[in-house]
């Protein structure tokens, strides 16, 4: 099947609820504290013509990767995983190569928004990304605002590997601040090898009260740095339902996109993620 061809949810994430391994899941957020699997998500896919999605770890063990890894082999519609391995390891080499054995993982990520800019810079961790173009791996970067600098010079370093922005690197746009971000998203756009997911958008605005033209300001100035090749969609489930269902959030980028040409919201959701993930 070609590239273009299918619909592709780019980031969501599966779990077992458990209170201590999903701390992060906080009070306010209390109407995700339970499971959420596979068949929970399918007919949502269904109901909306996604063809199928992109699984995306929570948490950072070997565990999380090879319990999406189990899902993808029960689970057709779940096309790629990025999963987790540390990578500042020094056997890195060795697990890059042992997950290298699954067609299903597509690449990894690592919670940097909940580390300090200069941890992306170090020695050990440089040394995990430089491992990854071996075996044809991506990279998610998962990263707030203040962040950007660091990540800019950090995918500056690897030209060859291929990156995505999860949530448009998470502007706070409850508080209506962009101008920074903003200055953030062109400059790490100006390397080729980025890419973004226009995902995780409901969650940084308000919950209760945000509106769809929130996020319109945000979305022109991805577009407008990145074009139209190099962004995707993730609907960042079932995190979203904290703030609005998968309808609603789905809609909020179907209107958006209703300015484009059919071919190009074709590559907005599914073909760049396909040709990204090589799915």
């Amino acid at each position: 099947m070609e590239n273009k061809q299918y619909t592709l949810d780019a980031h969501q994430h599966f779990w077992y609820y458990e209170p201590v391994k999903h701390s992060w899941i906080n009070d306010e957020m209390a109407v995700i504290r339970k499971d959420f699997l596979p068949a929970d998500l399918a007919p949502i896919l269904h109901q909306n013509n996604i063809d199928g999605c992109i699984a995306v770890q929570a948490d950072q063990t070997e565990v999380e990767t090879d319990f999406l890894l189990a899902l993808a082999k029960e689970n057709n519609f779940i096309k790629g995983i990025v999963g987790w391995v540390d990578l500042r390891a020094t056997n890195i080499e060795e697990r890059l190569a042992y997950y290298a054995q699954s067609s299903k993982i597509q690449g990894f990520r690592h919670v940097l928004q909940g580390e300090e800019p200069f941890f992306m810079l170090q020695p050990a961790f440089l040394n995990g990304i430089a491992a990854l173009a071996k075996h044809n791996f991506t990279y998610d970067i998962l990263i707030f605002p203040k962040h950007l600098e660091a990540a800019t010079e950090l995918v500056a370093k690897f030209p060859h590997q291929p990156f995505v922005i999860d949530h448009i690197a998470k502007p706070y746009i409850k508080a209506g601040l962009i101008d920074e971000w903003a200055k953030g998203i062109k400059a790490i756009a100006q390397c080729p090898n980025v890419h973004c997911k226009i995902s995780g958008m409901v969650t940084e605005g308000d919950y209760k009260n945000w509106k769809p033209t929130d996020f319109t300001p945000y979305m022109d100035v991805v577009v407008d740095a990145f074009g139209i090749n190099r962004i995707m969609y993730g609907s960042d489930w079932p995190v979203c339902q904290v703030a609005a269902s998968y309808e609603a959030t789905l809609g909020i980028v179907k209107d958006y996109f209703k300015q484009f040409t059919i071919d190009e919201q074709g590559l907005f959701f599914g073909g760049n993620a396909s040709s990204f993930y090589k799915i």
